[in-house]
């Protein structure tokens, strides 16, 4: 999934990683206070794995909200645009790697075929809060990964292995009851994905429809149905959440801003931040 405008974060964003390593473990609560900017929506160059142990809230990956509790674990592909909201009490574990750490020794297609990892299926699974199977695995990488060894690398890799195999065994193929739903799903993440893509340029809801090979109206229902938004409703959102971004983080002009959003008349951005914000683009940047 491409991501355009939100950052892409390296591993090399995390000073952590030990001699520039491809890959990452840390405990999530230490995670989110060294580095506060992963809060926002932001999107990796790299493979997710983020499992919970305590705590509440939800994450939100290509524009679907999942509940976060404990016994949840998350899967995410470079490129997924994620951003979480979480309680003071959450804890567990964040994984980072590439894909080139992880093939250097399970080569093929084996890490494309997780389903995981794929739009067919949630990128989230629900397991009991007191299961020992995977999460035992998790403080193993974490273990590993703080204390290194000179083999270091080959054993998290091996423990990596082993919570993807694992983790796949709770994804059954779906029944067919659930094909409609599995669809629909897919084709809400396609449509997150073209969002990012395309949000610059195409702002209404039969430019994405066309893409989709949907109608407009299908694509409204399938909107309100999984989201209860309404397809316009999610482009205006993605527009306004850039603004946002660049008002807050740069030190362009509000007609520059309006510009690199694809609006050549300043007044017109203006009025458009001011219909979906609720405030003028300067009035929300005196506010940060």
């Amino acid at each position: 999934m491409k991501a355009t405008g939100l950052p892409v974060l390296a591993l090399a964003s995390f000073p952590n990683t030990p001699s520039g390593a491809p890959y990452y473990c840390e405990r999530l609560e230490t995670h989110v206070v060294r580095f506060p900017h992963v809060n926002a929506a932001h999107a990796h160059d790299f493979y997710l794995l983020l499992y919970v142990t305590a705590g509440t809230g939800t994450h939100t990956v290509d524009l679907v909200a999942y509940d976060l509790r404990p016994g949840s674990v998350f899967f995410l592909a470079p490129g997924q645009v994620h951003h979480w909201q979480l309680t003071p009490d959450t804890r567990g574990f964040v994984v980072f790697f590439s894909a080139d750490f992880y093939l250097f020794r399970y080569p093929g297609a084996g890490l494309y075929a997780y389903p995981f990892f794929g739009s067919a299926h949630p990128p989230v699974l629900y397991l009991p809060a007191a299961e020992t199977e995977i999460q035992p695995l998790f403080q193993r990488l974490l273990d590993e990964y703080t204390a290194p060894h000179a083999n270091q690398a080959d054993v998290f890799r091996s423990y990596l292995h082993l919570v993807l195999e694992l983790a796949t065994r709770h994804y059954p193929a779906s029944p067919a009851a659930e094909a409609e739903a599995s669809l629909a799903l897919q084709q809400i993440r396609q449509f997150g994905a073209l969002l990012n893509e395309h949000y610059r340029t195409r702002r209404s809801v039969r430019d994405y429809a066309d893409l989709l090979h949907l109608t407009a109206n299908h694509l409204n229902a399938l909107c309100r149905r999984v989201l209860n938004k309404t397809a316009s409703a999610l482009i205006h959102e993605r527009v306004i959440t850039e603004a946002r971004r660049l008002l807050s983080h740069s030190a362009l002009s509000v007609a520059q801003v309006g510009y690199e959003l694809g609006f050549e008349d300043s007044s017109y951005f203006v009025r458009y931040f001011r219909k979906y914000a609720g405030t003028t683009p300067e009035a929300f940047r005196q506010q940060r």
